[in-house]
């Protein structure tokens, strides 16, 4: 009997043992994924070492010089873009595929957050009629996570400029549109230097969330920021918006 007590014992101070060392492996995990999440969204908003190539407004005009030192660091980079009273406030690039800089910052550094980046099958400046613009959507209302908020009427209303800022020139960003849309959808997904963009522009008049007409027309050069709406499905927010020069 006592030997069966002893043995007792000894299987509950295991058991105990046992039970303290999970707990202690779940508490370690559930902090190292705090600390790990928190890491994720800070590293999706700019640093200051980012944020002083951020071009600023003149009445000049021309260069943005800023633009150019960026460039030499990555010569992927094709501009920066302010959505004006948001946090869409970010340098761009642009990749051989769309997946380069899924997971990449604009340093060529894993990262979660990725970047901005230009559609792969656009040309690098702006040229085009329609040029596509990427982001994640984070939690923490980073990167393009805000181009969600422009499908909310008073949002959109209240929020209507922006610019696009390139190393030869700068343009002004009128919003006119915010649609939802599947990522499979050929008519906004598929831009290029051949893309004629009426039949795009009457399909966002007709089924955006939101529209407001500001006598845009096919020879304007239209933007669109494109996020997802919800990870787990192909389901996407595109902000749309004209390009007008300064």
């Amino acid at each position: 009997m006592e030997l069966a007590a002893k043995a007792a014992r000894l299987g509950n101070s295991i058991l105990s043992l046992m039970a303290s060392i999970i707990i202690i492996i779940m508490f370690a995990y559930g902090g190292y994924s705090l600390w790990d999440s928190y890491m994720v969204n800070q590293g999706a908003f700019l640093s200051s070492d980012l944020l002083k190539y951020k071009p600023q407004v003149t009445e000049e005009g021309g260069a943005n010089y800023t633009l150019e030192e960026l460039i030499a660091i990555n010569p992927d980079t094709r501009g920066w873009i302010t959505i004006d009273d948001t946090h869409i406030d970010y340098p761009m690039v642009q990749g051989e595929t769309d997946m380069e800089y899924i997971n990449t910052d604009i340093m060529g550094e894993f990262a979660l957050s990725g970047s901005i980046f230009l559609s792969c099958l656009n040309s690098p400046d702006f040229s085009d009629a329609y040029t596509l613009i990427y982001g994640h959507h984070m939690d923490n209302a980073a990167m393009f996570s805000d181009v969600m908020e422009f499908l909310d009427a008073d949002y959109f209303e209240s929020h209507q400029t922006g610019t696009l800022y390139l190393p030869d020139k700068t343009y002004g960003i009128t919003l006119f549109a915010c649609i939802e849309a599947d990522a499979y959808d050929s008519l906004i997904y598929n831009p290029g230097p051949d893309f004629q963009t009426g039949e795009l522009l009457e399909y966002l008049k007709t089924s955006s969330t939101q529209y407001r007409d500001i006598g845009v027309t096919a020879e304007d050069k239209i933007i669109g920021l494109s996020t997802c709406v919800d990870a787990q499905t192909t389901e996407r927010a595109i902000l749309f918006g004209r390009l007008d020069a300064k």
